[in-house]
């Protein structure tokens, strides 16, 4: 288990869940990845970068509801600016992404 954390260091994490409106290759990446823009509705769109191609293809993800940090800092990863982080689960040193069950609004919060 990682550093235990307080009630109040969590609060500061926006969690939303938004909707892959659009997947691009990633060639420049050192790693497998995929180039994502993601509707987070009256948030706008933004775009992350994820290594999710050994369970995904484009065409899995487009539509496809996430989960996300949304209030990290803009990161630069090769050619590409980040400016979410996509959240998922580790398996067998791939990322199978979290979601919700049903559709909700774009923009949700996750608690």
């Amino acid at each position: 288990m990682s550093k235990l954390i307080t009630f109040e260091d969590f609060t500061k994490v926006d969690l939303r869940v938004g909707t892959i409106v659009e997947v691009n290759d990633f060639p420049e990446a050192r790693l497998p990845a995929y180039q994502l823009a993601i509707d987070f509705g009256e948030l706008g769109i933004k775009k992350s970068s994820a290594q999710i191609t050994a369970f995904y293809t484009k065409e899995d993800l487009l539509n496809r509801q996430i989960v996300a940090v949304v209030n990290f800092p803009k990161k630069q990863i090769a050619t590409f600016m980040s400016e979410c982080l996509v959240l998922g689960a580790v398996n067998d040193k791939e990322v199978m992404l979290l979601n919700p069950e049903v559709k909700v609004k774009n923009g949700s919060t996750v608690s």
